[in-house]
């Protein structure tokens, strides 16, 4: 039987991730170092687990809401108004998902047509265009620059828009290269916006994670584009529940009924006893939040520091737990560099190019990861650097 004759066409004609080679290299070796997953390396905080447990010792095992247990989506309405000064009403504006992830793709399937197009500035998380082609629609790549930080401009993104645009993702605090988007910067890509119907589509999974006294800004916190954009974000990174698979969705309320449409009829409801933990951690988890921004703050200006001596140079992250040092010179692609650096010396980051157009000639290194760990990392990047000088 000939299963590419059968199997959905569309899906086949999706790449693979690029980070998942690595991953495998990785699984095969021994005494490695990996700097390549993006996944906190704290235990969740033994209070939210405690009241995960706690909900399992009571029974609280049935299906929640469709939406999610209203507890829990009253704690999501309170802790955006603290953070982050938005307002959503928990009845008809909040939907409880299965990690930032489901978000996402319940975001893109809600929006888009066939052929409509959205647009994706990159280098960026690599699961955006693959769901957006699942969705049926058309990815529109807009590359980022080092030179601006990595920020998306009104001049690159103005000659994009067309009349199939439908939405634009906004990926800020950036995986992979730690970029961030100011107000200033924000307002500016709303004037451009202005006139159209285009939406945004904002994830904001790594909001808590901004660094040197800034405080994460989103396009739903100016006026004129409340109402038009979709605000996705989760606890995986801020609280370390990446397993607990605990997202939520944001916006207006026309737009997250065919959202909660969509989760209930492919999904049904999120983890009842993940719900459960993550009323503890909203509720009463904002100092474990601080610890551990604290900590990835020391850790990303060690590895920032450290890059730079060895001869990389390297654009300041000012969010997420990325580096995105640049490796253009060293006479090797982002893919040849990563595997010549696992195998040689044991330590894994991810290629650039996986994270779409604008990421070769980069390599990203993740520091959520013990200063050890970095340590031993930044003294065997050295090494390999040395091999590579003829």
């Amino acid at each position: 039987m000939r299963y590419e004759d059968i199997l959905s066409q569309r899906i086949q004609n999706l790449n693979p991730s690029g980070i998942r080679k690595f991953f495998d290299l990785l699984q095969e070796m021994e005494d490695t170092i990996s700097l390549g997953v993006g996944e906190p390396d704290f235990q969740t905080p033994w209070h939210i687990r405690e009241a995960g447990v706690y909900s399992l010792e009571k029974g609280f095992t049935r299906y929640t809401s469709n939406a999610g247990l209203m507890e829990l989506r009253r704690e999501i309405s309170a802790y955006m108004d603290r953070h982050y000064h938005l307002s959503y009403d928990p009845e008809t504006q909040i939907l409880v998902t299965v990690g930032g992830s489901e978000g996402l793709d319940l975001a893109f399937r809600a929006l888009i047509d066939p052929g409509d197009e959205v647009i994706i500035p990159v280098p960026s998380f690599v699961c955006y265009g693959p769901m957006v082609e699942m969705a049926g629609g058309v990815p529109v790549y807009l590359e980022m620059k080092e030179e601006n930080q990595f920020r998306l401009t009104p001049q690159e993104l103005a000659p994009l828009l067309t009349k199939r645009t439908k939405a634009l993702l906004l990926p800020f605090p950036s995986n992979p290269t730690g970029g961030i988007m100011e107000r200033e910067d924000l307002e500016a890509v709303a004037r451009v916006l202005e006139g159209t119907s285009v939406m945004v589509v904002s994830d904001e999974i790594y909001a808590e994670l901004t660094y040197g006294g800034l405080n994460h800004v989103s396009m739903a916190n100016l006026p004129q584009m409340q109402d038009r954009t979709i605000v996705i974000n989760g606890l995986s990174k801020s609280h370390s529940m990446t397993g607990w698979r605990m997202g939520f969705a944001c916006g207006p309320a026309p737009i997250l009924a065919q959202m909660i449409k969509l989760h209930q009829f492919g999904i049904m409801s999120a983890p009842t006893t993940s719900q459960y933990a993550a009323v503890e951690a909203l509720r009463n988890g904002d100092r474990d939040v601080v610890n551990m921004r604290e900590e990835y703050d020391g850790r990303r200006r060690f590895l920032v520091s450290g890059l730079r001596k060895l001869g990389l140079s390297c654009f300041e992250p000012k969010g997420a737990f990325y580096v995105f040092p640049c490796i253009r010179g060293l006479g090797l692609t982002s893919d040849e560099f990563c595997e010549r650096l696992l195998l040689s010396q044991g330590v894994a980051v991810i290629s650039g190019s996986a994270f779409g157009p604008g990421g070769e000639g980069y390599v990203r290194c993740c520091y959520a990861a013990s200063m050890q760990d970095l340590t031993k990392a930044l003294d065997r990047i050295g090494a390999f650097l040395k091999e590579l000088k003829p």
